[in-house]
């Protein structure tokens, strides 16, 4: 089983877009185009890709960026793949939004390319089921 689909925007890098946080000594959030673009993953994620695969997956990650500033980052995707739930976890908790996939350590094996396209930066993604 394969979805595919495209999402559109800058993806940030999630370990240089973070913000130091004076509330809990050594903490860190997101920064605001980190938060803004995990947003619009949200929103662009086709309800038809959203099928919660239970097992081992591959993922397949085109990042086309406006310049070559940016470092290589698909954490961020990654993140957005996932479904989310509220306080309690997947266990306890209730799903607040459905994902690709139930969670990210299912990514078994990555394939992530760097891309320009100073006119349309986006993220297209592939994820293959591999069980």
């Amino acid at each position: 089983m394969r979805v595919a689909f495209c999402i559109l925007g800058e993806c940030a890098s999630k370990a240089n877009s973070r913000v130091i946080t004076g509330r809990v000594r050594g903490g860190s959030i997101k920064s605001a185009k980190a938060l803004a673009f995990e947003r619009a993953c949200a929103l662009q994620i086709p309800m038809a890709a959203r099928v919660m695969y239970p097992g081992p997956v591959r993922v397949i990650i085109t990042i086309h960026y406006r310049t070559e500033r940016n470092d290589l980052d698909e954490s961020l995707v990654l993140d957005a793949l996932q479904a989310r739930y509220s306080k309690g976890g997947r266990r306890n908790g209730t799903c607040t939004r459905l994902g690709v996939i139930l969670n990210d350590r299912q990514v078994r094996e990555r394939h992530v390319y760097h891309g320009i396209d100073r006119e349309n930066p986006r993220a297209s993604v592939i994820v293959e089921s591999l069980s």
